[in-house]
């Protein structure tokens, strides 16, 4: 007998969705990707200008396994299709004051930077790391690949979870083992690379550190726009078919609402056994599913979630080389939890900020013409509840954050400017179809993980999956592959071929 074919459609070419695309696909469905920009990749998009390549997204490579467990799926190798190198030092931590601290996995590094601002830390952050190691087995290797879709799934792990004092906020966490508040810093900043307030994010995401440590922080050759290419490739490879410039509109239901296929915004119909939607969850729901068929994931529900800060992306090039600038700098600003405050819950555009400064090019030279560097400098702002209005903010804010590196950092900046560009609150609205126009989708609470998040299979619409930033396990391009991975099971567990 001919082997019976199951149509996937999967909505959006971010990672998330290029990972369940690859594996579905590996796995024997027949997968369509639909991508409404002219590029793949959704929040990994790349912009080309002036002779410089600007990663529009995420940049920062950890847990490079979960790359290569999707090529390994399919029979091949990552280092066939793109090349991941890593990066030394991970970042470097900048203080208003002046001081620094660079991090790698070289233990004895990192502790002769602690040594340098608060020898007595050292024996807490040995205690730390220890406990950390645990957050991560539990965490990460074990939950962070299981879908949450039943309340007793999450009273099953609630022991777990209160062991690992995951009620604690990730600043509360490190602070019982770091008391010098800039190490505080340093080890507690990573939830805002998820969209995370440190000071609110559920110490669960404490793990990073961990993950860090144990896999490194790496970078694609050419930038993450190669990374998309190398799974855009392997998905083509093995049979997959991508569209791009092609918006859905709404997916399509049966009377007793199950998925039967999508409809584009200009009226084509792809009909489908199964449809991940790899696009924000909340306006997947909103604008793709008539509200009459939705009893759980209500409008009233969607919009009184909490929703993670916006950024402000500035991108540029420069006539001249900055050496001196790590691959990845952190930049705190005096102002620390006063500013992530103002911008989580009080929802305001301030006049201070504390920035991450990407410089591509101190790993690869491709990426900026000869003698020149390529920058991409990121801003947290506050979602589009602040009522800020970009289209008259933008250009000032641009000059505010050019204005303080070349004071601070890149001397000579405005009269060394090759080009530039940049990227808002707004931008994430309606270019990324972003649901108050937030860069990571729900904020990462405890309340708002797990279970508590909107699941990896849809409770109203039989068939409907969400892989991404959105759902379980959460943003960054471990947790939206860890959630290709779920989605996988559940895909060959409903619709077994």
């Amino acid at each position: 007998m001919p082997t019976q074919h199951k149509r996937i459609l999967v909505i959006g070419s971010g990672f998330g969705g290029l990972g369940a695309a690859c594996r579905l696909q590996a796995r024997g469905y027949d997968v369509t990707i639909l991508e409404a920009r002219d590029q793949p990749g959704g929040r990994a998009y790349v912009y080309r200008q002036d002779g410089f390549t600007f990663d529009a997204g995420p940049t920062v490579i950890t847990a490079p396994f979960l790359i290569d467990e999707i090529f390994a799926a399919t029979g091949r190798k990552t280092g066939d299709y793109v090349k991941i190198v890593p990066v030394d030092p991970f970042y470097k931590i900048a203080f208003h004051d002046g001081r620094s601290f660079a991090y790698n996995n070289r233990p004895e590094e990192i502790e002769a930077g602690i040594r340098a601002f608060a020898p007595g830390d050292l024996d807490g952050y040995h205690r730390m790391i220890a406990r950390t190691k645990a957050i991560f087995e539990k965490g990460f290797l074990e939950l962070g690949e299981k879908p949450f879709l039943k309340f007793s799934d999450m009273l099953r792990v609630a022991p777990d979870l209160i062991r690992l004092q995951s009620h604690k906020s990730v600043v509360q966490f490190v602070s019982q083992f770091i008391k010098d508040p800039m190490l505080q810093r340093v080890f507690s900043f990573h939830p805002l690379l998820v969209g995370g307030n440190p000071f609110q994010t559920t110490s669960i995401y404490a793990l990073i550190h961990h993950l860090e440590k144990q896999w490194g922080v790496h970078y694609a050759m050419g930038g993450t726009g190669k990374l998309v290419e190398a799974m855009v490739r392997l998905f083509t490879d093995l049979g997959g078919k991508l569209h791009l410039s092609t918006p859905v509109r709404e997916i399509l239901l049966t009377p007793d609402r199950k998925v039967r296929g999508v409809e584009t915004t200009r009226g084509k119909v792809f009909e489908a056994d199964a449809v991940v939607s790899n696009a924000d969850v909340a306006n997947t729901y909103r604008k793709m599913i008539p509200a009459s068929a939705r009893r759980r994931n209500t409008d009233r529900r969607l919009e009184g979630m909490r929703y993670s800060m916006s950024v402000f992306v500035a991108y540029f090039g420069t006539r001249k080389r900055y050496p001196e600038i790590a691959h990845h700098t952190i930049i705190l600003g005096e102002r620390y939890r006063e500013l992530l405050d103002d911008i989580f819950n009080k929802k305001l555009l301030v006049d201070d900020f504390s920035l991450y400064l990407h410089r591509p090019s101190a790993t690869d030279s491709s990426m900026a013409p000869d003698g020149c560097d390529c920058f991409y400098v990121l801003a947290p702002v506050p979602h589009l509840e602040s009522g800020t209005d970009w289209n008259v903010e933008g250009e000032r804010y641009l000059k505010k954050v050019l204005d303080f590196l070349e004071a601070k950092y890149l001397p000579g900046l405005k009269k060394n400017l090759a080009t530039s560009r940049y990227f808002t609150p707004t931008d994430f609205e309606t270019k990324l179809n972003s649901y108050l126009g937030a860069a990571f989708s729900f904020e990462p609470v405890l309340t708002q993980s797990a279970w508590f998040r909107p699941h990896n299979e849809s409770e109203d619409i039989g068939n409907l999956f969400f892989t991404g930033a959105g759902t379980h396990p959460g943003a960054g391009i471990p947790g939206v592959l860890c959630s290709s991975k779920i989605v996988e099971k559940l895909v060959c567990e409903r619709l077994p071929l």
